[in-house]
């Protein structure tokens, strides 16, 4: 006979074998975004998004051509914080108190807003994924507070503005000025660097080339609060 006990050691091994390699993936998974943020803090490094990865991976292709921050018109640098995230200069990654508002919202049973920072924006698009989910959500919070807290604001933003999707494989504020506009980054009008911010949050279904009228009424409220924007945009300035 085998000696007592043999059986459930057998059975037992595999399931730890499995949960140790599951661990060392996510140890991996968890490493590559950290180690990355590093890298991408330095001047000069240009990194892409999973979007644009995967638009490569399918062959479908798209437009990026990134640009310094000094070559983005300040009225889209404006814009789009106010936009989208209008304490971006005073925050540590993530909005506290729009975070608290939604969480109030979600126990009442309310349709909740979104609270995300551009930080956070930022690391979705570098690392994470589109679908919107508990666990996502999970990543982007803490993701984004070591983003904020490894680069600077200035840094931050001249990512988001290269990533963002603003179109069908149009990535980027110099590719999205040309698509729209005709024009280089570096030369949009105020009023064409408010209808590209709020265009962001849609960008395939909103089309800041042939705005609608409601995305008009959008872009001229944007672009009055990115004019008096002040302190609120003072870190990228």
């Amino acid at each position: 006979m085998p000696p007592k006990g043999r059986g459930p050691l057998r059975s037992r091994r595999p399931a730890t074998h499995w949960f140790k390699r599951i661990l060392q993936i996510l140890v991996v998974l968890v490493l590559i975004p950290l180690g990355l943020t590093i890298v991408y803090a330095v001047p000069g490094v240009r990194p892409v998004s999973t979007l644009m990865l995967r638009d490569a991976v399918t062959l479908e292709g798209y437009d990026r051509r990134w640009v310094p921050i000094e070559e983005i018109a300040p009225a889209l640098r404006y814009s789009v914080i106010m936009s989208e995230d209008g304490q971006f200069c005073s925050h540590r990654g993530i909005d506290l108190r729009e975070m608290q508002g939604v969480i109030e919202d979600a126990l009442a049973g309310k349709e909740t807003r979104g609270a995300s920072t551009i930080p956070m924006q930022t690391v979705k698009n570098l690392f994470l994924w589109n679908s919107r989910s508990f666990i996502r959500k999970g990543l982007e919070a803490p993701l984004a507070v070591y983003l904020d807290l490894v680069l600077s604001k200035r840094r931050i933003l001249e990512i988001y503005l290269n990533i963002v999707e603003w179109g069908p494989g149009i990535y980027g504020a110099e590719s999205a000025s040309l698509y729209h506009f005709g024009k280089a980054a570096a030369d949009l009008s105020a009023r064409e660097a408010a209808l590209l911010a709020v265009a962001l949050p849609n960008p395939l279904e909103r089309n800041p080339g042939k705005p609608t009228r409601n995305l008009l009424r959008l872009a001229d409220r944007v672009q009055g609060m990115a004019a008096r924007s002040g302190g609120y945009t003072g870190c990228v300035r």
